[in-house]
């Protein structure tokens, strides 16, 4: 997910003519959660942070196999801008982690993290601003790895799935760990550098910061409206799902004023220097030389519809004959789907979820 604000534009709040409204919280899924502190982290850049705090939940219970391994851990990554708690949502959570469904939590022990930058993890805003090291993917897997490695002694995770940014993450997983993870979901992402198209809007939204003299370099007294609101709203229109949002708003008065809110919405849980952080960690990001690394059993899934994921770039044809025990879905776009955001709606691909346990199952 780019930002819970891509979600947005999925999720239509009393639509003009409603075609399926996000479904209201059904349960509160039992959670936990804490804080793992790693002393001198380096990262590639070659700064260093005393302290660096990932934050994460848990649901459920870790299972003991005869060796006292733990064997039921599965581990999702939120997308740029998000944290672990938006797996809770009802549109994920409700779908996959009740009695028999494919992440039942009396079955499996799922760890939602916090990444590197966000939520309530180490981040710029938390202090340093712009002299916050400079962390990229690699440096995100990385305390990713020490987190269940370190903290909760995982030697193999049972699967790792990760949503835009976290889809991203999961190639990076495959290749710098590839025999970590028994199973791989990567959802709504390119294992190809960030080019194009997607890396202009990108860059196109830190330029509308780094352009408002409000933000003074980074050392601003309250946040740079103008330079944020450029930016939201950029991110707005990547996370939008064109039929979807026809069929919502199909008069002009109705459409103007859901951007509006939606937009405005965003603007209150942005941080300028957290976001311009956010958006660059991807810069150096390209897992293509090494996709013939990835051997975890993988299904990766794309929608139809996703402006930052375009069906007509041909890179998920070439990338499977290079992972040939990958499998990837084009989800088709309807105007039920909700464009990047699709990756949140489990409904959508549960199935392909459930069928990748199966056949990784021990």
């Amino acid at each position: 997910m780019i930002l819970p604000l891509l979600l947005a534009a999925a999720q239509a709040a009393q639509p003009a003519t409603p075609p399926a409204p996000v479904p209201a919280a059904t349960k509160q899924w039992p959670t936990s959660g804490g804080d793992f502190v790693m002393r001198d982290f380096a990262f590639r850049s070659g700064e260093k942070l005393a302290e660096l705090t990932l934050h994460y939940t848990t649901l459920g219970t870790p299972h003991r196999n005869a060796a006292g391994e733990i064997d039921n851990a599965v581990m999702v990554l939120h997308g740029t801008g998000g944290t672990g708690r938006q797996f809770l949502q009802p549109q994920f959570a409700d779908e996959l982690y009740g009695p028999g469904q494919p992440l039942d939590i009396t079955r499996y022990f799922i760890i939602l993290p916090d990444n590197i930058g966000h939520g309530g993890s180490s981040k710029p805003s938390a202090g340093l601003r712009m002299a916050f090291p400079h962390y990229d993917y690699d440096d995100m897997v990385a305390a990713q790895h020490r987190l269940l490695a370190e903290h909760f002694g995982i030697r193999k995770m049972r699967l790792i799935m990760g949503t835009s940014m976290g889809c991203m993450h999961a190639f990076v997983w495959g290749e710098t760990f590839p025999d970590y993870a028994r199973a791989l979901m990567p959802l709504a992402c390119e294992p190809v550098q960030i080019a194009g198209l997607n890396r202009m809007w990108r860059q196109l939204a830190i330029d509308s910061i780094r352009a408002d003299p409000a933000w003074n370099g980074g050392n601003y007294t309250s946040q740079p409206a103008q330079g944020v609101r450029g930016a939201a709203s950029l991110l707005f229109i990547a996370g939008g799902a064109p039929l979807y949002l026809q069929s919502a708003y199909p008069t002009r008065d109705a459409a103007v004023s859901y951007a509006r809110e939606k937009v405005a919405a965003s603007i209150a849980g942005i941080d300028a220097n957290d976001l311009i952080y956010q958006l660059d960690s991807s810069r150096n990001y390209d897992p293509w030389p090494r996709l013939a690394q990835i051997v975890a059993p993988m299904v990766w899934i794309n929608s139809a519809d996703d402006f930052i994921n375009p069906r007509n770039l041909d890179f998920p044809a070439q990338a499977v004959k290079r992972m040939p025990n990958t499998r990837f879905r084009l989800i088709a776009e309807s105007a039920d789907t909700r464009g990047h955001g699709t990756h949140t709606w489990a409904k959508f691909w549960k199935q392909d979820l459930a069928d990748l346990l199966a056949r990784t199952a021990p």
